[in-house]
């Protein structure tokens, strides 16, 4: 399966049902993502994983908050991604380091909740990422009081991803002059109930855990960025719903992280910032 092979077959599924015109204009909506799940024997997708340790570049300095070091919460090679990724961000990247304040885990230290309490769940000094070229990165022992992930392997299996709902990103699509008020008013509602059968389109990615795509929030809110921010200037870049050892908020919520699509284009990823879904 390539992007050539997939791109053409979504096309006409898109078209049976949307309508040749409407379809054309859907797609531009799609961005090439990854359906991360652990991975088996040699199908690991290069240094992808879920914890673990940091592998950062000699002489990076161990991302903080406030001085409180930050928890390496995963890891995605984008070198072994790329050939889907198109230019979406640029060729070289190599790894990207995800980070987070840990204040839910069972490692979690308490004075990490101290440290939280002073900032919104989606300030950027909560969560970081930190590239390095692969070819001079090494594995990075944590500070104390850093939390450190038994490390999972993850496979990626590519495809197409839309947006959420809920997005406002749904807003920019030209329904056509068929559509009435209502569709108009809740854009991707109506593009869904048209769309039948759409989780077994081609390039569809099923997870829950996504690398790039389109970030999905299950209380149908839309990403939270800093204020007079448009959300719409976003790309995706990680969505976790946890692990076994992790997971984010009192009661539960998806962990996201999103970058400005200059920044991400530039390969500026100290502009990247964490966009959760807590509920």
């Amino acid at each position: 399966m390539t992007p050539e092979t997939v791109r053409p077959a979504l096309r006409d599924f898109c078209a049976e049902r949307l309508g040749p015109d409407l379809a054309a204009r859907f797609l531009r909506l799609a961005r090439p993502g990854f359906a991360l799940t652990e991975a088996g024997p040699g199908e690991a997708a290069g240094h992808s994983r879920f914890g673990g340790r940091a592998m950062l570049e000699p002489g990076t300095p161990w991302p903080t908050c406030d001085g409180f070091p930050l928890t390496l919460i995963a890891v995605l090679d984008t070198d072994a991604l790329a050939p889907w990724l198109d230019d979406v961000l640029p060729a070289g990247t190599g790894l990207l380091n995800f980070f987070s304040l840990d204040t839910d885990s069972e490692q979690c230290d308490p004075a990490s909740y101290e440290v939280a309490l002073k900032y919104l769940s989606f300030d950027p000094q909560l969560g970081k990422v930190i590239a390095a070229r692969a070819a001079h990165a090494v594995e990075t022992n944590p500070p104390a009081r850093s939390s450190v992930f038994d490390p999972v392997p993850w496979a990626a299996t590519p495809g197409f991803d839309f947006p959420d709902t809920w997005d406002p990103a749904w807003h920019a699509l030209d329904l056509g002059p068929e559509a009435d008020h209502l569709a108009k008013a809740m854009p991707g509602q109506y593009v869904e109930e048209l769309l039948t059968e759409w989780s077994s389109r081609p390039g569809a990615l099923v997870a829950e855990d996504i690398a790039f795509g389109w970030p999905k929030f299950p209380t149908g809110s839309s990403p939270m960025v800093p204020w007079g921010e448009d959300p719409t200037t976003y790309h995706h870049l990680l969505q976790l719903s946890g692990h076994d050892e992790w997971y984010l908020g009192g009661d539960g919520g998806w962990m996201h992280w999103s970058i400005p699509t200059d920044a991400l284009r530039a390969g500026d990823f100290s502009r990247a910032i964490p966009t959760p879904d807590i509920w």
